[in-house]
């Protein structure tokens, strides 16, 4: 039994690119973010949700929050989709982070490195999947809402190819974007891959 799933990373919250937010508290998204969360909600409204889960970061909730708007469902909190526990290194800017060796490792050896919270890419997939089957075993023929992050949805897309997980920098998740799986109880299948979920210029989505 299979389920559609459509991985949705959140909207823009002023740091993509420029600060490690992880686990930050407090990171809201910012008005060019609530914009494109509106859009992406009138987009996932003519798809047809039948449930929307999110993870539990502020971003991603008010991202799911204008889906919900639109669709009319309500939002389920997933731990299993949160970010990564990115420990100390969440908050940090990526040039100060790129002077630090165990930043240089992570990027290096996704395979097999540690982030200071903690977590494997190994990790991150198998929390993510592991629900992703539960809930297309639980509820098959529907059509699931999830939003999330960036290397959280790559680590799945690596994990239904049968990738490395290193193979994550060979393509983008970006936001708002919209990437759709066929997913059963033990495996998953990729529909579509980082298709924008708005219409906004690039420039407000980078």
């Amino acid at each position: 039994m299979t389920a559609i799933v459509h991985l949705l990373r959140h909207a823009d919250h002023g740091h993509v690119g420029k600060i490690l937010t992880g686990r930050l508290p407090g990171v809201h998204l910012s008005a060019i973010g609530r914009a494109q969360a509106e859009v992406l909600g009138e987009r996932m409204a003519a798809v047809g949700l039948d449930s929307l889960y999110s993870s539990p970061q502020p971003r991603a909730l008010e991202t799911a929050q204008a889906i919900a708007d639109a669709t009319g469902l309500a939002v389920r909190v997933a731990p299993a989709f949160d970010e990564i526990d990115f420990g100390s290194w969440a908050g940090q800017t990526f040039k100060a982070l790129d002077r630090d060796p165990r930043w240089r490792v992570w990027n290096a050896r996704r395979d097999s490195a540690r982030t200071p919270g903690g977590e494997t890419m190994a990790d991150v997939a198998a929390r993510a999947t592991g629900l992703l089957e539960a809930l297309a075993s639980q509820t098959p023929g529907t059509s699931i809402g999830v939003v999330s992050h960036s290397d959280v949805i790559k680590a799945c897309i690596c994990r239904y190819l049968d990738l490395p997980f290193q193979h994550i920098h060979l393509f983008d998740i970006d936001p708002v974007s919209i990437t759709s799986l066929l997913v059963e109880a033990e495996g998953g299948t990729i529909l579509t891959l980082n298709e924008p979920g708005c219409t906004e210029p690039e420039e407000a989505i980078h």
